[in-house]
């Protein structure tokens, strides 16, 4: 493990494969890299969308989950254990007939927050909703971001990040990194990854987006987790699609603050 002492702060996308609508065996996988993110230094670690059910749209219903799901027991368990932060896809309860497209944030003190994904992609509106308002909070924080380790996150879900007030909401409330969970297609990720690119440099902000490994709900994605710091320089970037931790490392102010990537094969 890397000596924490010389990084402010470390994190890292999680690039996953989910197995369709099953809730359990994804959560193994999810136990997996938080072990490896551990044991690479990790102190906040991203998922992607949907991670806990895969984006499978005839799944979202019955694989709702809440934070306190007896099921993610031994997740809960693991972040108290390791003193990570770690941020899950799943669909969550909404103040509508319709899940929501949720990120659960799990703390090492034992709270939470769940965030809920403000903007739908075309034909998603099938079988969730979107959220408008602030996330629902188990602790009092800013809408939309949490403060850690001297950093302000900022939390965005897949097509959030295709509307360019949405960091730019999170920045003006403080974000100095802004994280999404998505899933993108070749296509969509030739489009988001130079707009997640953009929103660093504009906003200076690190950006860290976490895509699926593996194909999901009929979709191929691309892979390629990354991300770019405020310079808008990609530090860290899975080659393709596969099981990849990307890991970016900003140096402790007595060393420069720069940032610094690497990416392991799981």
């Amino acid at each position: 493990m890397p000596s924490t002492s010389a990084f402010s702060i470390t994190l890292a996308a999680a690039q996953t494969a989910s197995a369709p609508g099953d809730i359990l065996a994804n959560l193994a996988t999810h136990l997996r890299f938080v072990d490896v993110a551990h044991s690479a230094g990790v102190q906040v670690l991203l998922f992607p969308e949907l991670s806990l059910s895969g984006y499978e749209p005839t799944h979202v219903a019955t694989c709702t989950v809440t934070p306190q799901d007896a099921r993610l027991a031994p997740l809960r368990d693991k972040v108290r254990a390791t003193g990570m932060v770690v941020i899950v896809g799943a669909p969550v309860p909404n103040d509508t007939l319709k899940p929501a497209i949720g990120a659960i944030t799990f703390f090492p003190d034992g709270t939470h927050s769940v965030y809920r994904k403000q903007h739908l992609h075309p034909g998603e509106d099938a079988f969730a909703s979107p959220c408008p308002h602030a996330p629902t909070i188990a602790k009092p924080t800013p809408s939309q971001t949490f403060a850690y380790l001297g950093e302000r996150i900022g939390q965005g879900v897949c097509a959030d990040i295709t509307h360019a007030q949405h960091p730019a909401l999170a920045a003006q409330a403080g974000a100095t990194l802004y994280l999404a969970g998505v899933l993108e297609s070749t296509n969509g990720y030739a489009a988001n990854a130079p707009a997640m690119q953009s929103y660093a440099i504009r906003h200076r902000m690190g950006t860290l987006m976490a895509n699926h490994g593996g194909n999901s709900g009929g979709y191929v994605t691309a892979g390629q987790s990354a991300f770019w710091a405020p310079t808008g320089e990609c530090v860290a970037k899975a080659p393709g699609p596969g099981a990849y931790l990307v890991i970016a490392r900003k140096a402790a102010p007595t060393n420069g603050g720069s940032w610094s990537g690497e990416v392991l094969a799981v």
